[in-house]
């Protein structure tokens, strides 16, 4: 039975209670994407940390076997060839939670902008009928993917410092180099770098990212 035409129709005017139940959903959603996005850089980082301690234990426990000469960790000369291929083999494991946390940071971005978008055109109508507005952010193009010095940024460069790290000294000690404290630091830092730079490109791709097929010519709110 098809639906008459009057049924169909739907009004323009909302009732200020519908908009108060947008806010209210609104309000539910930004704490679920904080929550979400604090508990993947947790994860994230609770994993990277047990990868990178790896080495460690091994050599507690190669040193409790007595295969290791406890004394001989202490002088870099000394130390086993196997040992420095685990620091290599857990620095580059530790690089796949890392390159996770990154794309999870991208993705409560844009969560989070997407809701400042919706917000954008409810709090419009709730102050012009009710003369109040929730006092969240309705910019579109916040929050920032890259952002250095906010916890995402701040985590992702401690953990491509500490990766890099193990990179470093690890290739260095696979390849019988005598450790020059001038040359880990260079290395450490171009390789930080390079894991920097990752973090850096793939946010700012995930920004300019393309927008979806608009055939309803919907106007779109983000600059």
């Amino acid at each position: 039975m098809r639906k008459s035409p009057q049924r169909m129709v739907q009004e323009d005017d909302l009732a200020p209670s519908q908009f108060l139940q947008l806010a209210a959903v609104d309000f539910n959603g930004v704490y679920a994407v904080h929550l979400a996005a604090k508990e993947e850089r947790l994860k994230m980082t609770r994993l990277s940390l047990s990868l990178l301690s790896g080495p460690f234990f091994a050599a507690i426990a190669l040193a409790s076997a007595k295969v290791v000469d406890p004394q001989s960790l202490t002088r870099w000369q000394d130390v086993p060839w196997y040992l420095f291929a685990l620091v290599v083999a857990f620095g580059v494991l530790s690089v796949l939670p890392y390159l996770r946390l990154i794309e999870a940071v991208n993705a409560h971005a844009r969560t989070a902008r997407a809701i400042n978008n919706f917000r954008l055109l409810y709090s419009t109508k709730l102050r012009d009928d009710l003369d109040w507005s929730p006092n969240l952010p309705v910019d579109p193009r916040f929050p920032e993917t890259y952002a250095p010095l906010a916890w995402p940024g701040v985590n992702v460069m401690v953990l491509a410092t500490v990766n890099s790290t193990y990179l470093t000294v690890g290739v260095t000690g696979l390849s019988g180099q005598e450790p020059n404290l001038l040359l880990l630091v260079t290395g450490i830092l171009l390789v930080a770098l390079v894991h920097y730079g990752v973090y850096y490109v793939r946010c700012n791709v995930s920004r300019r990212r393309r927008l979806p097929r608009n055939p309803y010519r919907i106007s779109n709110m983000e600059g």
